[in-house]
């Protein structure tokens, strides 16, 4: 069931049949409904999540009580509250299914004991880190330097599978963008 991650790791180290048995070990699969929130705000976040298949979103309300989503996670991604995992903190977001998923989640203890008996996901992780902050960089840069419509444009273009699977209301709240507005650069952009 848990296909995609193995595939994905080895696609970065080596990665035995008996080093999957004991990568088994520490982490644990789930099956989220639609809706279904898997973090809650003030909750401490306790794992990393692997969506295998799925989608999911990390959002926080706003002062308006609004829900700003943060992030989006699609099948081989992953998404956790890195903040609140660090540090052992409250969290300030929400992570919810976007549709079903199938979800693997490794607790922070665990992944200390996994690295420590399977060395080699040290490059693994790393370089999964390093792409997730380059990811945010360069989004923060999008969020400056291009119009909303470029940014709007550049996020269709480069990510058409949420275009495809992540309702439009929640496509506006990631971009910073109304749902009217949203329809609006769609219409023009067909």
């Amino acid at each position: 069931m848990i296909k995609n991650i193995i595939r994905q790791i080895r696609k970065v180290v080596d990665f035995s049949e008996s080093e999957v048995a004991v990568f088994n070990r520490y982490v644990e699969t789930h099956q989220f409904k639609k809706k279904e929130i898997i973090l809650q705000e003030t909750h401490i976040c306790k794992n990393l999540y692997y969506i295998e298949k799925g989608c999911l979103r990390m959002y926080f309300i706003n002062k308006k009580g609004a829900e700003q989503i943060t992030q989006f996670a699609l099948d081989g991604w992953w998404i956790s509250d890195y903040q609140s995992l660090m540090n052992h903190t409250p969290s300030e977001y929400y992570i919810q299914a976007v549709e079903e998923s199938i979800v693997i989640s490794i607790d922070n203890q665990n992944l200390d004991l996994l690295l420590i008996e399977l060395p080699q996901l040290e490059k693994y992780f790393r370089i999964l880190m390093q792409k997730a902050v380059a990811g945010a960089q360069l989004r923060s840069k999008l969020l400056y330097e291009m119009s909303k419509e470029e940014f709007y444009l550049h996020f269709s273009t480069s990510f058409p599978d949420f275009m495809m699977r992540v309702p439009q209301y929640m496509i506006a709240s990631y971009l910073g963008l109304t749902p009217e507005y949203l329809s609006e650069l769609r219409k023009k952009k067909s």
